[in-house]
Formats: C-alpha cells, sequence, structure tokens
C-alpha cells in the first residue's frame, strides 16, 4: 500500500525499476511505458476517489503453447503467463460497491456485493466477472470489500490471450490481498475465475486461461485431477534459442461464436458418455476406433474427430514438455505444427460455419506457412474459430513478418510478446 504522495515521488524519481523488471522482465521499453502507464493510472483514481492510500497490481495475459481444447476434458496443457497485463491501481470504499474504470472511462462497470445473484442478463459481461469472483470468494469461505479500480488495459480483448481470465484473476488477487490478507492461493485464485467465467459469464471454459495468467512462467498443467491439478514449472528460453513468439490477432468477431466454442465440449463429452464416463481423458484412441461405427450414429463424424484430436494432442503436450526440459527445440517445432495441423483437420476450430467472410485465423495460418517455409511454427491460439493464431517466428525474419501480417490484418495485429515470471501480483 502506498501513500499517493509517496507513490508519485517515486515514478518521479524512477524507483520501481527492480518491481518492474520482476514482471516485464529486461524490456527497457516496456520498462518505460510500465511507468508512463501507471503515472496515468494513478492520476485516473486520483480524478475518481479522494482516497490517499492506494494500492497496485497487475496480472498478466496468457499464451497457449500446447493442448488446444485438453483443458476442459481433464488434459494436459503447457501456458505460458507473458508481459501484456492490466495494471491497476486501486483504493477501499467502505460502501459495498466495486467500481472498475478501464482505459480511464467515463462509464465504470460497477456491482454491489450485497447482490452476488446470478444474472443472465451479464451473460458476457465484466460485471459478470466481477460478481462471479466475489461469489466464489465467499463460497470458499473468504472476505470481500468495496473497491474502486482505475486500470489500464495491453491484454487485447478477443485476442485470444484470456483478457477475460486476466481480469478474473486481477480482481480475484486484488479481493485476496485487501480482505484476505494473502490467504488465497495462487490456484484458488484461478478456480474462483474459472468459477465466475462458467457460471456468471456463461462461457463453459477450462482452467488451463486462468492458471496462466495467475501462476507465472511457463507451466505444465496435468488436469487428471481437476480439483488438485498438477502444476510443474518448466524453464525455457525462446528466443535464447533464436526464437521469437509471435501472436497475430486476425480481428475475428467473437460475439456470434459462444455456440461454435461451446459445442467443442459437448460434442467430447457425448463421447464420453457414450463410454459411461464424464471426460475424455478416462478412454482411449483403441475405445474410439473399435466403437466408431456405433459412435458414428451416437454423437457424430465430427465428435469423433475432435476425441481423436484430444488423444493425440494430449500424448503431444507431454512430448513438447520433454522436449523443452530436454533443450530440443526442433522436436518442440515439429510437434508444434503437428498440433496445429490437428487442430484444423479434427478439432475444426480455425474458421466459423457459419461464415465464409469470418475465416482470419485460417487466412493467418496459410499466409505464414507461405513465410516460413518450412522454418519455425504456426498454430491456432486459444478457443479458435475467430482471434489469433501464434507463430515460433526465426529471429532475424521477426520484423519481416510482423510487417507481412500487419499489412493484411491492420497494424498492430502482430505483437511480439514474451514469457513472464511473476504471478498475478500486488506491486
Amino acid at each position: 500500500m502506498y501513500n499517493i504522495s509517496e507513490l508519485k515521488e517515486i515514478l518521479k524519481e524512477k524507483k520501481m525499476d527492480e518491481k518492474f523488471y520482476s514482471i516485464y522482465g529486461g524490456d527497457e521499453e516496456s520498462i518505460r511505458e510500465a511507468y508512463i502507464r501507471l503515472d496515468n493510472t494513478l492520476k485516473h483514481l486520483e480524478y475518481k476517489e479522494k482516497s490517499r492510500e492506494v494500492y497496485i497490481f497487475s496480472a498478466s495475459g496468457r499464451t497457449e503453447l500446447s493442448g488446444n481444447h485438453t483443458d476442459h476434458n481433464n488434459g494436459c496443457v503447457l501456458a505460458a503467463s507473458i508481459n501484456l497485463d492490466k495494471l491497476a491501481a486501486v483504493s477501499k470504499r467502505d460502501d459495498n460497491k466495486i467500481v472498475v474504470y478501464t482505459d480511464y472511462s467515463e462509464n465504470p462497470d460497477i456491482i454491489e456485493i450485497n447482490d452476488l445473484e446470478i444474472n443472465k442478463n451479464e451473460y458476457g459481461k465484466s460485471n459478470a466477472l466481477i460478481r462471479g469472483v466475489c461469489a466464489g470468494i465467499k463460497n470458499k469461505g473468504g472476505n470481500i470489500g468495496g473497491l474502486t479500480v482505475s486500470l489500464n488495459n495491453k491484454v487485447l480483448i478477443g485476442s485470444g490471450l484470456s483478457s477475460s481470465a486476466c481480469f478474473e484473476s486481477l480482481i480475484g488477487e486484488i479481493q485476496n490481498a485487501l480482505y484476505n490478507n494473502g490467504k488465497i492461493s495462487k490456484v484458488d485464485i484461478a478456480k474462483i475465475g474459472q468459477y465466475a467465467e462458467n457460471i456468471y459469464f456463461g462461457k463453459p471454459c477450462g482452467l488451463m486461461d486462468q492458471m496462466g495468467c495467475s501462476i507465472g512462467g511457463i507451466i505444465s498443467i496435468d488436469f487428471k485431477d481437476n480439483e488438485n491439478p498438477i502444476i510443474e514449472k518448466v524453464e525455457y528460453d525462446f528466443e535464447g534459442r533464436g526464437y521469437a513468439i509471435i501472436i497475430t490477432d486476425t480481428k475475428g468477431d467473437h460475439i456470434s461464436l459462444t455456440n461454435e466454442y461451446a459445442a467443442i465440449r459437448e460434442e467430447m463429452n457425448a463421447v464420453a458418455e457414450y463410454f459411461g464416463k464424464k471426460v475424455c481423458r478416462e478412454i482411449s484412441k483403441k475405445d474410439l476406433t473399435d466403437n466408431a461405427s456405433k459412435l458414428r450414429v451416437k454423437a457424430g463424424d465430427r465428435a469423433m474427430m475432435r476425441v481423436y484430436h484430444f488423444l493425440e494432442e494430449n500424448e503431444r503436450v507431454i512430448n513438447q514438455i520433454n522436449a523443452l526440459k530436454n533443450d530440443d527445440i526442433n522436436t518442440y517445432i515439429k510437434l508444434m505444427n503437428e498440433s496445429g495441423l490437428s487442430s484444423f483437420m479434427y478439432l475444426q476450430n480455425c474458421y466459423s460455419i457459419t461464415s465464409s467472410k469470418n475465416m482470419g485465423v485460417a487466412l493467418a495460418i496459410c499466409l505464414t506457412k507461405d513465410f516460413l517455409k518450412g522454418e519455425g511454427a504456426y498454430r491456432v491460439h486459444g478457443g479458435g474459430f475467430a482471434g489469433t493464431i501464434q507463430a515460433l517466428i526465426p529471429l532475424d525474419k521477426t520484423e519481416e513478418y510482423k510487417k507481412y501480417m500487419n499489412a493484411v490484418f491492420g497494424e498492430g495485429s502482430a505483437v511480439k510478446i514474451k514469457v513472464r515470471q511473476s504471478p498475478v501480483c500486488e506491486i
């Protein structure tokens, strides 16, 4: 916690380098930008609130390195926190309201913490996430309280970098620090975020996004026991091996695609139910192929292909984790390309079936394949249908690739990201 006057002096004298370094790494441009962002955010909070006490928080977006649509069926994933974040200045309130301003908007999101009932009219809105996180904390026996939050967002909405999970982690950690003495674990912060997104926001996501935003660094997660996932840090420096991670936002419209996203989980579950199981993690490829004729009638061809993707992708995640541990970038690249092809062919989440003009992900994959000519790797990133692709690009071709993709999808579409080691945190 800071006194506003003291914090202004700290910012003026550039005395937060060490703290910013732990979040943004050694990127001097990002650290310079962080000073400007925090100064502007602090000024906005001071303009809106009279409190002289302020708390500073940061929550990162996440990148999915491997495990496309495996988490919601108790599979394995490889994810990483990234250096794009939501940076927030926060003050306490005593009127049982949570008021959140994003990017200095004059129209905040507001909820009453005494009203935590599910409101279907809030599905898909930030208010639902705030309400859901508060309800999740109370369900676990925690405390909640009033807040005014002014945040500056670098995790682009709809970009596949889990802006909603980042927001959930941020609100959860603020409540944790200000009203629970930091006793809620980062894993529980993630679970609370998933609860908010599933139940209050109306999106049937798995737990990978929230884990990736909450924990920090590159992490492998095995969701075989969803209540007690096995989490392991994986140390790896992609740039040290000659590759940059580039995310390209194809600017697709997600608004009408929730049903297509939800259908993946529904179809996988239908196959699992055929075998009397809850999730596809409990069946084998032999089960699938031996029962193909009956499954085609019961669940449909696409459901079978999606489960085929899941079963192979789950093994692929483990092999990619081992490749990183063994410093075998060539095997990792080969497997990353296989993952991308599997998502395109079997999972079928690289374009929407409802609009022939909403195929930016597929187009970006096509263009990246042509650009790389056998070097590097590329795959759909996140939920799919619209949104982003992820590519591993040789460092000497990074700027050329960004220029190439920006020319098609708009300036700023292609963004180089780095792994962030810090979890969601108070600064």
